[in-house]
């Protein structure tokens, strides 16, 4: 997997982040109207669904809701919206939403598949629509629709370009990481037949003499070289996350973040033949392995190295939309190697970010199905305001809390913002 360090996503930073870090009053940009200087409209989309996954669309304003850390909070107006379109609306203050559509697709992915290819296909053939922006990140680069934009390309060309461009870059950007995984494999595949030994049996350790020990300290110092490497290749970068938010906020209109993200699995020798061996070479003099197994052990543990909660306000304060899109694969097969899933601390860190912004998250071995499963969430909504019973202006994020008097829905909004 590449590095999730959001260096390919620089040309968006870029952009106005420069003017957004030196200007805190541009914090508060999307999530709030502002009608003076004094009053402030916070806007929250809001999402109900009933137990079958099926979005409400006759809901009235008394219907809902608004609090604020745990206080209640009046109304100012709800709006409907399909798509880009507001369908109904309820208001006791006259305001303007903005309801235009920009996309990001960040395809964070070592290996570009047919089933990727025809997500795409599914999201420019019946999601896009000409007035949307759209912004796809690749492992590489990062493109803006305009160009290729549908207003003067059949869609189809539109798909086939951007699968061409997306092909070569995942090929190209994560050659260093696929390179670095066969590595790691064939090392774990010695390692492992080197224990084991001449017997016909293939256990490691069964009946068999231990390999010269400087030959298995070179390959245990390869194979601890290796998770090293992997390790810095697909590292989360904290910094570029919030950068990105900070980003995101700058963007008018309702913001669309999908990220499809494909499942990774690392060799891990068995932590019970890492025992054996160390065991076989205890007495041996002068051999390392006993404290080369020991950093091993711990390359093996992996803690979630971002701030979760830092990471899920800043995202909801952007007012957008985060789907994550895990894209499952089936795990390899080496004789005294388990190919673990890795990817528990970014899984854990997207699924929250996904939560505080509205959003979506799921897994699945098809991208097709996830990037349905996640418009169909996206696509309609509630665009609910209130007016802050406090004055804001002291910088705190302020929870927020919609509901619905009607039993058994399920209600998803942004988390909260700061109220700048």
């Amino acid at each position: 997997m590449l590095p999730f360090s959001w260096q390919r996503v620089r040309r968006l930073l870029t952009w106005g982040l420069a003017i957004l870090l030196t200007t805190p009053a541009l914090f508060s940009l999307q999530q709030t109207l502002v009608e003076t200087s004094l009053v402030v409209n916070v806007e929250v989309p809001v999402r109900v669904f009933d137990s079958r996954g099926r979005f409400i669309d006759n809901l009235t304003i008394d219907d809902f809701e608004v609090y604020e850390d745990g206080v209640r909070q009046k109304i100012d107006a709800v709006y409907l919206v399909k798509k880009n379109l507001i369908r109904r609306k309820e208001e006791k203050k006259k305001l303007k939403p903005e309801t235009s559509r920009t996309f990001f697709l960040i395809f964070e992915i070592s290996e570009y598949t047919p089933r990727i290819g025809k997500a795409i296909d599914e999201f420019i053939e019946k999601v896009l629509l000409p007035e949307d922006q759209l912004i796809v990140v690749t492992p590489q680069k990062t493109y803006r629709l305009k160009e290729m934009s549908i207003k003067v390309k059949k869609r189809k060309d539109v798909a086939e370009e951007l699968k061409a461009r997306l092909r070569r870059d995942a090929t190209m950007g994560a050659a260093d990481y696929r390179s670095a995984l066969r590595d790691l494999e064939n090392i774990a595949r010695n390692i492992t037949s080197a224990l084991a030994g001449d017997n016909n049996s293939g256990t490691p350790f069964e009946g068999s003499a231990p390999v010269n020990i400087s030959n298995m300290e070179v390959l245990v110092t390869q194979y601890i070289s290796y998770l090293k490497k992997l390790e810095v290749l697909r590292k989360v970068d904290e910094l570029r996350l919030l950068d990105f938010a900070r980003y995101l906020k700058t963007v008018e209109g309702q913001k669309y973040v999908f990220l499809l993200y494909q499942r990774e699995f690392i060799p891990q020798i068995e932590e019970k033949l890492w025992i054996q061996a160390a065991s076989l070479y205890q007495d041996v003099e002068g051999a390392n392995i006993k404290f080369l197994i020991s950093d091993i052990m711990d390359l093996y543990k992996r803690d979630i190295s971002v701030d979760v909660e830092k990471i899920k306000r800043a995202f909801a304060d952007a007012s957008t939309s985060i789907h994550f899109l895990y894209l499952t694969e089936p795990r390899k097969h080496i004789p005294g190697v388990t190919f673990v899933e890795r990817t528990g601390d970014i899984f854990a860190p997207f699924v929250e970010m996904a939560r505080a912004s509205g959003g979506f998250y799921d897994s699945s071995y098809n991208p097709e199905f996830l990037f349905k499963k996640a418009l169909q969430a996206a696509e309609n909504y509630y665009l609910l305001y209130y007016t802050p019973k406090e004055p804001i202006g002291e910088g705190k994020f302020r929870h927020i809390k919609v509901k619905v008097k009607r039993p058994g829905l399920r209600v998803v909004h942004r988390l909260g913002y700061f109220a700048y």
